[in-house]
């Protein structure tokens, strides 16, 4: 919960505020980037909501926030219409869930709504406005964590649902070992026929994507796009296994047709499939260079 006595000095005058608790995850800044930036190392907000939209993308911001560093003056009368609003929608059936967690440093998670059962990729946070929500949206069938870093609440979220989780078995710790299906190796592995589980060492070991449909690319901490240079990158400064594996895995990636990359951490990208295949040759040119 933020607090009034903590306002970074940064902030512009009025009902929003960023305070001295932010991580610098980049949560809002990518939710809502017509009302936050970035001030030294940590988020403010540069303009005040002016509008429905703007108030509602602040909110939303507000309620992901992993440290609950974002406050306002008043209490928010429209808050309980922002908590409605998650799951985000953000195409067809693809949904943003919001409600980041700090154990995975306010990496997002989604939500595949599919009439075989529902799946949820990575973890938010276990709270109770989402989980209602989720439970409205029918059952989760399947909870496919992309690495060990996004994990979060994971346990709450099997107990709660009795969802099947999925990990690879070389991002398996003592608090994921119960984990009902571990996959290994480096071969895709057919999760279902629209669900594709591709395994891209680099950022950690184990670490996997999910490919569904041949069109959304869930890609935790593998692959993002960066508004500071307009294309699609990699972690360098995050990769805790190989640059040099991660650079192989990425050429795999590659030769995969998709239109969305939806990441953890970084700022999501849609494009037509030869945009995205022109993209992704950019992304490993830069790697290379790196």
């Amino acid at each position: 919960m933020a607090h009034l006595s903590q306002r970074r000095r940064e902030n512009v005058t009025g009902d929003l505020y960023v305070d001295r608790s932010c991580i610098d995850c980049d949560t809002c800044r990518w939710m809502a980037p017509e009302v936050f930036h970035s001030a030294g190392d940590q988020s403010a907000v540069y303009h005040q909501p002016e509008n429905e939209v703007e108030r509602l993308r602040s909110l939303q911001a507000l309620l992901s926030c992993p440290t609950g560093s974002i406050g306002t003056m008043e209490n928010p009368k429209d808050i309980k219409a922002a908590q409605h609003s998650f799951p985000i929608a953000i195409a067809e059936n693809v949904y943003h869930c919001g409600y980041h967690s700090e154990k995975s440093y306010g990496a997002a998670s989604y939500l595949i709504v599919r009439p075989e059962g529902n799946v949820l990729v990575d973890s938010p946070r276990f709270t109770p406005p989402l989980v209602k929500r989720l439970e409205e949206m029918g059952p989760i069938r399947y909870m496919y964590l992309t690495h060990r870093d996004d994990v979060a609440d994971h346990q709450k979220y099997k107990e709660h649902f009795g969802c099947d989780r999925i990990l690879h078995v070389d991002e398996v710790s003592a608090g994921t070992r119960d984990v009902e299906i571990q996959i290994s190796g480096l071969e895709p592995f057919e999760l279902e026929p629209d669900l594709l589980i591709i395994p891209v060492p680099g950022h950690t070991k184990g670490h996997t994507v999910l490919l569904y449909r041949h069109k959304f690319l869930f890609s935790g901490d593998h692959l993002a796009w960066s508004n500071e240079l307009q294309q699609l990158i990699a972690f360098r400064r995050a990769c805790w296994y190989s640059w040099s594996e991660l650079i192989k895995s990425m050429h795999q990636l590659a030769n995969y047709s998709f239109e969305w990359v939806l990441p953890g951490h970084g700022v999501r990208y849609h494009a037509d499939k030869e945009t995205m295949k022109r993209q992704m040759q950019k992304c490993l040119a830069w790697m290379e260079a790196s």
